[in-house]
């Protein structure tokens, strides 16, 4: 039995009872990663040398009764487009290839102050631009319950790592999905927090108004516990919010006697597979069981969703990475004729397809005469989007649909066809544009592969969320059940 089977919780009482010692942790998530990483392909960059320095200090704390916290010497992965001070962050782009920042992000940051202990950098889609994690500028993640499928994206390092076993818990990012999608496909639980909820000071940008830092985890109390270390108001970041924090863990109760759930009748419709239908309608089942309530719902506007997060996040992207032109750090092109010379080749030769297919989107889209046609009506819909999710919650505590239309899909099957690939986030990218908070848990399988069913909650309130998640996560065993690597 690994280390990593037990809960966060239980591995702060063995630290305390010095059954255990941080190092130990620590080795083992080395050991696994020196297993089965060459197979996942989870990690960009490892940090042994300071990961195992850190722990021995923190060992030193055990040994004089010091370190109260709950993730106290507990191992973590960071998804490589949070920045960390001195240790490699590229966003698995060559543009990035060997960018050392020089300063923390307020996530890492918080969890130096938690004294976790960061394994490494986990791969992702490129400048988190994708569903699979195949527009990697690297390597392709593959995933732990099937090598040959993909772990989902753009967070496919954090989720593979966590469902691999390789680290306790992660961070990803989610922008239209890039948390729960993975998480789906890997058999974890991933949570989108509530726009503002977390600080994105560190996190390089892909789409500003839609980037959210959210923790992926075994079970959903180590997911609350997480969230709880990295969620806060910081004066670095201007659209954190100033809301108080709760604590997430005293909603884990297992009680939902009484909870309105609704079911919009888009996210079980065309499109969707029909054992992921029946997973969902099943899972509804045991939170009756449980003294929920469910009722079909309509959310009319999510059929324009991907349309208007496609248009306004690659607007944002084509500002965003305007940044990178070879001139302050990054790649740069050898022997340019001149200045314009120097962006055109240092763009065209660090950046990858599916970014630059998006730069060109964003741009055509903010152009002059297409501003209006395109981005400002986009704006105007995501605004409808939003008022759905608002009339819905003014009669109902969450909604439930499935996280994803089909389980994980194999390696290469949809990397040449960009508006399929674009679908697969067609569950997620609402809650985005919306800014509420979204969950993926565990929920069946499909020929082998995990299932995930979408918990989704009013703006900041991630408690009754997890109050959610956790009575159906305790009803069932689909978290228990772990790939055979």
């Amino acid at each position: 039995m690994s280390l990593f089977d037990h809960k966060v919780s239980e591995l702060h009482e063995l630290l305390h009872k010095k059954e255990i010692t941080s190092s130990d942790l620590v080795s083992e998530s080395y050991k696994r990663i020196n297993e089965v990483d060459g197979k996942v392909q989870a990690f960009l960059t490892l940090d042994e040398e300071n990961a195992r320095a850190a722990a021995k200090k923190i060992d030193e704390k055990l040994a004089a009764d010091e370190g109260k916290g709950l993730l106290f010497g507990m191992p973590i992965g960071v998804k490589d487009n949070i920045v960390t001070k001195g240790l490699r962050t590229t966003c698995a782009s060559k543009i990035l290839e060997n960018f050392d920042p020089i300063y923390d992000a307020t996530v890492v940051n918080k969890l130096t102050d938690a004294e976790t202990i960061t394994i490494g950098k986990l791969n992702m889609d490129e400048f988190a631009m994708g569903s699979s994690n195949e527009n990697s500028g690297f390597q392709a993640t593959r995933n732990p319950w099937n090598l040959e499928t993909v772990p989902g994206g753009s967070s496919g390092g954090s989720a593979a790592s966590v469902a691999a076993g390789e680290v306790l818990f992660s961070l990803g990012s989610d922008t239209g999905g890039s948390i729960r999608q993975p998480a789906s496909f890997c058999g974890v639980v991933g949570l989108k927090p509530t726009y503002g909820r977390v600080s994105r000071f560190g996190l390089v940008a892909f789409a500003s108004s839609l980037d959210q830092i959210g923790p992926i985890t075994r079970t959903v109390e180590d997911n609350a516990y997480l969230l709880q270390a990295i969620s806060g108001v910081d004066p670095m970041d201007s659209t954190s919010a100033n809301v108080s924090v709760p604590n997430f863990a005293e909603s884990l109760t297992g009680d939902v006697k009484g909870l309105k759930i609704a079911v919009p009748k888009e996210y079980l419709g065309e499109g969707v597979q029909e054992e992921v239908r029946q997973s969902v309608l099943d899972s509804l089942k045991v939170l009756e069981k449980l003294g929920a309530t469910w009722e079909e719902v309509s959310l009319p506007h999510s059929k324009y969703a991907l349309a208007t997060y496609y248009l306004l996040s690659s607007s944002e992207a084509s500002a965003n990475l305007s940044r990178f032109d070879g001139v302050r750090y990054g790649y740069r092109t050898e022997q340019p004729e001149n200045l314009i010379d120097l962006y055109k080749k240092s763009r065209s030769e660090g950046f990858g397809d599916e970014v630059k297919r998006r730069i060109m989107l964003g741009t055509f889209a903010l152009s002059s005469g297409y501003y209006d046609a395109y981005y400002k009506k986009a704006q105007k819909v995501r605004t409808l989007i939003k008022k759905d999710f608002e009339d819905v919650f003014a009669k109902y505590d969450v909604i439930i649909g499935p996280t994803t239309p089909t389980p994980a899909f194999k390696l290469g099957e949809k990397i040449d066809d960009p508006l399929t690939m674009y679908a697969n986030d067609i569950l997620t990218i609402p809650v985005n544009l919306a800014g509420v908070p979204g969950i993926s848990v565990p929920c069946g399988f499909s020929n082998g592969l995990p299932l995930g069913l979408q918990i989704i909650g009013k703006h900041f309130d991630e408690s009754t969320v997890y109050r959610v998640a956790h009575a159906f996560e305790q009803a069932t065993d689909f978290h228990k059940q772990k790939p055979e690597l």
